[in-house]
């Protein structure tokens, strides 16, 4: 039997058994993400990948076969695959029973958060693919790697995240960033950003959110969005739909407050300015959004984050303050509550 990994997996199996109270699909509490379950072995059977996900089993055995290459999931092995779309898989459940369940989760990554936060790699370190041994990976349609400590965690916060509703709106968006920067700082890096440039290039959806993340101050519908992929409302909704999990109206309005939240963060704009800058006309309808999705106000957030901005700037000032000198004492006599007195 292969060792148990030493990461705890009983906590993600719990997490995905409790979201699987049937056998086969689950609907996960995130847009995008299915949990599967099998009390038994089944297959083969066939599946379309529709957009580009991150694949994890968890539990039981698997073998995947995708472009003629078979994948073999193996217990405790904590494998993920990340896949592209229009994607043919093979998939055959080898072990599971109903006192060990087969256990896996696929999840949709949208590619332009992908793209967003190399960018912000890229900002910070010069380049978006790290060097090291991921960059030395040839890029492939897919390919399983095994879970680390820091991606195990970052899963595992994001699932606990989306348990209730206010953890879901705040934290769920940042554990998923956090998952994604996890994996372009693994072998998966150069296959992770080669297939999201693909998707981004392929989909008219990935082209209208980004021009929707450039634009959010302008007035926007869907019928304008619609136009931008030459679809009609209708097919345009359907296929957002299919692609992101969300409506095009509804991953507008979250697009609109989440950059909210970082100019609030920075502290340079009043509320009414940010209400503008990110496509509100009603100040009020903006404060009303804002506090249904995150359980506060705007100017209740920006105060939340004005402390910690006033503490790294005194500690800055305090850092760049000369500091005068002083000579050691040469002889230490007798201390009364903790003070020294020099010898006379």
């Amino acid at each position: 039997m292969a060792p148990r990994h030493p990461l705890g997996p009983d906590e993600l199996i719990a997490e995905l058994a409790a979201r699987a109270p049937q056998a086969g699909v689950n609907a996960g509490a995130w847009p995008g993400l299915t949990v599967y379950k099998f009390t038994s072995p089944a297959g083969p059977a066939w599946r379309e990948v529709r957009s580009l996900l991150v694949y994890l089993v968890a539990q039981g055995r698997e073998a995947v076969t995708i472009d003629g290459e078979t994948y073999v999931f193996d217990p405790f092995q904590f494998q993920y695959l990340v896949l592209g779309s229009r994607v043919q898989i093979e998939a055959e459940i080898l072990e599971a029973s109903a006192g060990r369940p087969f256990l896996s989760f696929a999840l949709q990554i949208d590619p332009a958060l992908v793209r967003q936060v190399s960018g912000a790699m890229l900002e910070r370190r010069g380049t978006a693919v790290p060097s090291g041994p991921a960059a030395a990976f040839p890029v492939q349609r897919s390919c399983a790697s095994v879970l680390d400590q820091e991606l195990h965690g970052a899963v595992l916060r994001f699932l606990r995240a989306t348990r209730t509703g206010m953890d879901r709106r705040v934290l769920a968006p940042l554990y998923l960033r956090e998952m994604i920067y996890r994996m372009l700082q693994r072998e998966q890096c150069a296959r992770l950003l080669a297939l999201a440039a693909a998707e981004s290039s392929a989909s008219p959806v990935s082209t209208v959110i980004e021009y929707v993340r450039r634009h959010l101050a302008e007035p926007l519908t869907v019928s304008a969005m619609a136009d931008l992929a030459s679809l009609s409302p209708s097919a345009f909704a359907h296929l957002f739909r299919d692609v992101t999990g969300r409506s095009p109206y509804r991953l507008l309005k979250e697009m609109r407050l989440d950059r909210a939240t970082e100019l609030l963060a920075d502290g340079n704009l009043t509320v009414t300015r940010i209400s503008k800058e990110v496509g509100y006309a009603s100040v009020s309808h903006f404060i009303s959004e804002f506090r249904g999705r995150f359980g506060l106000t705007p100017r209740s957030y920006r105060d939340i984050h004005a402390l910690p901005r006033a503490l790294d700037t005194q500690r800055a000032a305090h850092a760049a303050r000369p500091r005068s000198r002083q000579s050691p004492r040469a002889g230490m006599g007798n201390t009364s509550a903790g003070t020294y007195y020099p010898q006379r």
